[in-house]
Formats: structure tokens, sequence, C-alpha cells
């Protein structure tokens, strides 16, 4: 290996239970938006309604964008390989190449 250089493997330990409160909240957030737009809709006061629904997920979307992002990035780890270790690639499915077994026959 040469001087000054240094592997890394990179890896994601995010999983849905981090991100579920984010979710509840943001749904409760939208149904008590529709209960206000449905509180407001009358026959002369329906763009109200229609803006109350807009602002809201307007002025909510970058809130949840910014909570996935942060906790996403505060999930991602970069370990530092040792001299020498191998580093295993991994496919698209998730596996490990070369840790497959080929199936057998039963019987």
């Amino acid at each position: 290996m040469e001087q000054g250089t240094q592997k890394y493997r990179m890896v994601c330990t995010l999983t849905f239970g981090d991100i579920y409160g984010q979710i509840i909240v943001w749904l409760i957030v939208i149904f008590i938006t529709l209960a206000s737009a449905l509180a407001l809709w009358s026959t002369t006061r329906q763009i109200y309604a229609l803006a109350t629904v807009g602002i809201v997920l307007l002025l909510s979307l970058p809130f949840l964008v910014f909570a996935f992002v942060t906790t996403l990035l505060n999930h991602i780890e970069f370990m530092p390989l040792e001299e020498g270790a191998s580093t295993r690639q991994f496919t698209p499915g998730g596996t490990v190449k070369g840790t497959q077994k080929p199936a057998q026959a039963a019987g």
C-alpha cells in the first residue's frame, strides 16, 4: 500500500425504527391539516381551505427532508481497514460476494 493512503469501509446502520417516529409525527401533521381544511371548507372559503393544506405541506416538507437526511448521515460510519485486510465486495442485493453456497437438491 502506498504511504499515506488509507482504505475505509462505509457502513450504513439505518433501520426503519430510526425514522419511524418522524413518519408518525408527519402523518399527524397531515391529518391535523386536513381536519383544519375540512373545518374551513364552505362555499365561500374553499380557497382558504386549499391554501391551508398547501402552506402546511410546503412548510413541513423541508423539515421532513432535513430530519431524514440528518438521521441518515448520523447512521453512516467509515471504518478504517487494517493493513492487509481483505475488502469484501457487496452485491446490489446486499449479499457478500463469495459467501453464497450453491443450491443442493433435496432427497
